[in-house]
């Protein structure tokens, strides 16, 4: 993972057989399922992998239950398929985890629980546990804190959870393993067009301003919401007007002690005041609350919640819990920001109405566009936008489930008991590669929340980490997880990172966002 290594190889004359904009879930996933096949791959993301909204899940691996409920069976069937196969190539970073409905009404629980029984039917083989009817004492004892006060009783049903930056990251070094050319920090200033057709991509290495012309036979457009940035550039090129296919939408995340829900069992509410569904998640030793469906027309890097989305989750959680967390408690806030798809002729206004299943364009020019859909999926959307490029003949067909059972790193670990996601980091989230991490120097010595001199070291020298944000907010989740004490660990971190790269780790940025990050909407 030498960076100079990489950027060298950047600059050797060489035509790809597929470049790809983007590291988030959907140009990972791509960029595996194409090494996979055989295929010469570079991928060159503007920030660090899974920056932007693959970082910011609501860490769950599901088929989607409010999808269900809006009649959409066949994304269901696809995400439970897909669940499966994510759990079974990540075992170190996707695991099974139980959720509770807790009926206020006597009606819910045989309401819900019968479209969860579908959720079972559909899920067949694949299904990680039955549904359950709960009483009141059963709920209860699932979710200790759970105001008492006309429970009537609950529905238990089962999906998974997963860290979805680590992911991410294990989707690039896997591809790497496969021969892909995958860079973080190298921004792709622009696409190279000869006879109307897309031939190639610039970039340029954020580190040092070096610039490369790319070429590539495919060029491939997963660059999330800004998707439609690179669209315009292209349609530019070849004067062809294009209409923006992203309606943005924020999701907003807040994270508190696990004392507010403890137990090894998350809070589903399919039906809040306005017709969200919220969920009370464990994940690494914290709770998880949230989320919102918020249209924005902005494209913010770092978006920051609106004082409503606030007031809401908290609001919503004193609804269901005993003692409801207050904006005191709060450890960290984050926003991510999903790409929807538009509808034609469709102003984008209520995002809850838009498309959560993925699409995939192919311009005049040739340049593949792909954008929606959600992390469970990720495996599949690779395997269609490369169908789409045998389609348009820009890639020699190959045949596809290539990825169906490609353990990703880390994952072959032996099957040995390990902790639940729901737990906090340690030694664990390294899966087949946790001797290779304690035989590295500092092993022992513990920087704070599980976090040691070796992890630090091991993010620097095999998983891409250049700056003290890479390693506290996606190699170590610290900062999603406790902000404050995030940035008490930044200076260690900073002398590790410096000492391994050379390089400014960029510590004051960090305590910047730290900062942001547990700082209140006005």
């Amino acid at each position: 993972m030498n960076r100079q290594d990489l950027i060298a190889q950047l600059g050797r004359p060489k035509k790809y057989d597929v470049a790809i904009i983007g590291g988030g879930a959907t140009g990972l996933g791509v960029a595996l399922d194409a090494a996979a096949r055989g295929f010469s791959v570079v991928l060159v993301e503007a920030e660090d992998f899974a920056k932007g909204t693959s970082s910011r899940a609501t860490k769950l691996v599901h088929g989607g239950v409010r999808y269900l409920a809006q009649g959409n069976i066949a994304l269901v069937r696809e995400a439970l398929h897909e669940r499966t196969t994510l759990l079974h190539n990540a075992p170190h970073l996707a695991q099974p985890l139980p959720f509770v409905m807790p009926s206020y009404r006597l009606w819910e629980t045989p309401f819900y629980g019968a479209g969860l029984k579908m959720y079972d039917a559909l899920a067949g083989k694949a299904g990680l546990g039955p549904t359950e009817f709960l009483s009141r004492r059963e709920t209860l004892a699932c979710l200790p804190t759970a105001r008492p006060d006309g429970l009537k009783g609950g529905v238990k049903y089962w999906d998974g959870q997963f860290d979805d930056a680590r992911l991410a990251l294990a989707l690039a070094r896997t591809a790497a393993a496969r021969g892909a050319l995958v860079v973080n920090y190298c921004s792709a200033t622009g696409l190279r067009h000869e006879s109307g057709k897309v031939i190639g991509l610039t970039c340029e290495d954020k580190e040092t301003g070096a610039r490369f012309d790319i070429d590539a036979g495919c060029v491939i457009n997963a660059a999330g919401v800004w998707v439609d940035e690179l669209r315009q550039k292209d349609g530019e090129a070849i004067h062809r007007p294009v209409k923006a296919m992203v309606a943005p939408s924020q999701g907003v995340h807040i994270v508190v002690d696990r004392e507010f829900l403890p137990g090894d069992h998350a809070l589903m509410v399919p039906k809040t005041a306005d017709g969200r569904v919220l969920f009370g998640v464990p994940w690494l030793g914290k709770i998880i609350l949230g989320t919102t469906d918020t249209p924005r027309t902005d494209l913010p890097r770092e978006p920051r919640p609106f004082k409503e989305e606030l007031d809401f989750i908290l609001s919503e959680s004193a609804r269901y819990l005993v003692r409801a967390p207050r904006v005191e408690d709060i450890r960290s806030i984050w926003v991510g920001l999903r790409p929807l798809v538009k509808p034609q002729n469709d102003d984008g206004e209520d995002t809850k109405a838009l498309s959560r299943e993925h699409t995939v364009l192919v311009s005049r020019s040739g340049l593949v566009t792909v954008t929606g859909g959600k992390w469970t999926t990720y495996r599949a959307m690779a395997e269609d936008v490369l169908d789409k490029c045998f389609e348009r003949r820009l890639l020699r067909p190959s045949g596809k489930g290539v990825t169906t059972h490609l353990m990703l790193v880390g994952g072959e670990s032996p099957g040995t008991a390990r902790p639940r996601i729901s737990e906090p980091q340690g030694l664990h989230t390294y899966g087949g590669e946790s001797a290779e991490v304690a035989a590295l120097p500092g092993a022992s010595r513990q920087l704070g929340a599980g976090l040691t001199e070796a992890m630090v070291r091991f993010a620097a020298r095999k998983e891409y980490a250049r700056t003290v944000e890479d390693v506290l907010a996606r190699r170590w989740r610290l900062l999603f997880l406790d902000a404050r004490k995030a940035g008490t660990l930044a200076p260690e971190v900073a002398a590790i990172l410096r000492e391994e790269t050379g390089i400014d780790p960029r510590e004051e940025a960090f305590q910047e966002l730290a900062r942001l990050y547990v700082t209140l909407p006005a």
